[in-house]
């Protein structure tokens, strides 16, 4: 069996609280806590949750922009396996053209004074293109992939629209030919009707050059649209993790119950089936005892205050950190 594109194991994130004159180590927030999960070819891999769980940080430190913590990270090269938690310097920026990212806000990720051409041919120089030529037939064709006019080439990100600049976005992502970009919340900013174009775009994508992607979001729906399998993140922990279709015809933890429970419904009759969960999101410098996801429960019990639930099997590949799933 081949290995995947991409796994992680016990991926952890703790962040030192500091106060005092002296910056003194007060506590640690637990951002990202044991999180593992692997990607194959060709595959998008769904996280989500509620702002604050943690996928966005597991998804910079599959990237490297952040340094874990604990935990491993393998990438799969051919018949190299790459050690991702252990590269740095020249073999570490040699291999950020294998993984690309898609930012949240589509204009903010963009430089304001470098036009559509430059933005799209900085990540080719970078890494060696010097033939102008080269350049600019790659920067062409990468603004036609993405269903931009080469007409526009010499325009700023000012005279886009919200769904260009993020096609811009993808256009420079894909420069490098990854094997993996890291989408966060790529469509999270765009009106909806933009969001089912850029959504669309990327399946597209991913048919025409088998790119993986790891599809960070908090709207479900979204996820649902584009994703193979689906991990369920709450205070840094994955609580489930299935297939799709089974996640959405057989959720097992009552969190994804929860979320699955605020879809827009066509249907009077399940809108009234909504679970509105007590309280706020777990702090995660202050996490409660037990399951973190507990205090806000509609099911939970006793054992739920002082026993930390394990992701386990529970039937073929979905898994649920759930004591009573």
């Amino acid at each position: 069996m081949s290995s995947p594109l991409l796994e992680v194991k016990g991926l952890t994130k703790h962040f030192p609280v500091k106060a005092g004159t002296f910056k003194r180590a007060r506590g640690i927030i637990k951002a990202v806590d044991g999180v593992s999960f692997s990607i194959d070819e060709g595959e998008t891999l769904g996280l989500v949750g509620e702002s604050g769980c943690g996928k966005t940080t597991t998804g910079r430190m599959v990237l490297r922009l952040l340094e874990r913590t604990a935990g491993e990270m393998y990438f799969t090269l051919g018949d190299q396996q790459i050690d991702l938690s252990t590269i740095h310097g020249e073999p570490l920026r040699q291999f950020r053209k294998h993984i690309q990212l898609i930012f949240q806000d589509p204009y903010s990720s963009l430089n304001p004074r470098m036009t559509l051409r430059d933005i799209i041919a900085e990540p080719l120089r970078a890494h060696g293109a010097k033939a102008r030529d080269e350049v600019e037939d790659r920067v062409r064709w990468l603004v036609h992939a993405v269903g931009l006019n080469v007409e526009f080439l010499n325009r700023y990100p000012h005279a886009f629209s919200g769904g260009q600049r993020q096609r811009i976005g993808i256009a420079r992502a894909l420069a490098l030919n990854p094997r993996l970009i890291v989408c966060d919340e790529p469509v999270s900013a765009l009106d909806v009707s933009v969001q089912a174009q850029i959504i669309n775009l990327l399946k597209h994508l991913q048919r025409e050059f088998g790119i993986a992607y790891l599809f960070i979001a908090h709207d479900l729906s979204v996820v649902e649209n584009i994703s193979r399998r689906i991990g369920v993140m709450y205070a840094g922990r994955i609580v489930e993790f299935a297939e799709t279709t089974e996640l959405f015809s057989h959720p097992l933890h009552p969190y994804t119950e929860a979320l699955m429970s605020a879809l827009p419904q066509i249907d009077r009759r399940a809108r009234g089936k909504r679970i509105i969960l007590p309280g706020e999101v777990a702090d995660p410098s202050d996490l409660p005892t037990g399951c973190a996801f507990h205090p806000r429960c509609p099911k939970a019990q006793a054992c739920c205050s002082s026993e930390v639930p394990q992701l386990r099997l529970i039937s073929e590949g979905h898994f649920s950190a759930c004591l009573f799933s």
